[in-house]
């Protein structure tokens, strides 16, 4: 599979002829050559994890695709099909298989009200928990897509979830929010993470690829 970063939660994956598409939201430029998606998954309904114009421009280049995302997306998102998913759930799309975790959004604060989330395993390989520290228990991760920075992201946190996870290879995403020189500290911090379980930490810029 060949993983390609965009801007914030959004990533390509790409596997022979078909494309699976996970959270392209509002801090996301629009995506091209979208002609091969076989399915969207959107992990919850905050606009930086999905937008209708994302959706609008998947939906006119491959018809029929199926959005995989929690019940509050499908409230949140009512002008569109969307089959729900809960942690639990496997799915298969095209060639992709798609297995659910977590079940809940980070708090941010005790006034925001905490929502659904769903992380997503992608053919036993790539892991994203969308916008939690969701560990998908009894699973080898071989790779890991880490937030990076978050409202809801306390740095000492998330290194304490790629030390949980043990992935071979981690990557960040998630990280709009962050100075070029916040984000280079989260890095670092989260490649020391993934070195004490023997992995390797990747610094990807929005249109980098991984093969993995």
């Amino acid at each position: 599979m060949r993983v390609t970063k965009f801007e914030h939660a959004a990533l390509r994956i790409d596997q022979g002829d078909e494309t699976l598409l996970i959270d392209p939201g509002s801090f996301t430029s629009p995506i091209d050559d979208l002609q091969n998606v076989v399915a969207v998954v959107l992990t919850h309904e905050h606009p930086d994890h999905w937008t209708p114009e994302h959706l609008d421009r998947v939906l006119r280049a491959a018809p029929g695709t199926p959005v995989f995302a929690p019940a509050g997306v499908a409230r949140a998102a009512a002008d569109y099909e969307i089959t729900v998913v809960a942690p639990g759930d496997t799915v298969q799309a095209g060639g992709f298989t798609l297995r659910f975790f977590g079940g809940t959004h980070e708090v941010i604060h005790s006034s925001i009200p905490v929502i659904e989330n769903v992380g997503v395993l992608v053919n036993d390989e790539l892991y994203y928990p969308g916008d939690s520290y969701a560990v998908p228990e009894g699973v080898e991760v071989r790779t890991l897509a880490a937030p990076l920075g978050a409202p809801w992201l306390k740095i000492g946190e998330a290194i304490d979830f790629v030390l949980a996870v043990k992935p071979r290879r981690a990557f960040g995403t998630h990280d709009m929010t962050l100075s070029v020189a916040g984000k280079t500290m989260h890095r670092q911090r989260l490649q020391w993470a993934t070195e004490q379980g023997g992995g390797e930490f990747f610094a990807l810029e929005p249109g980098d690829v991984l093969d993995v």
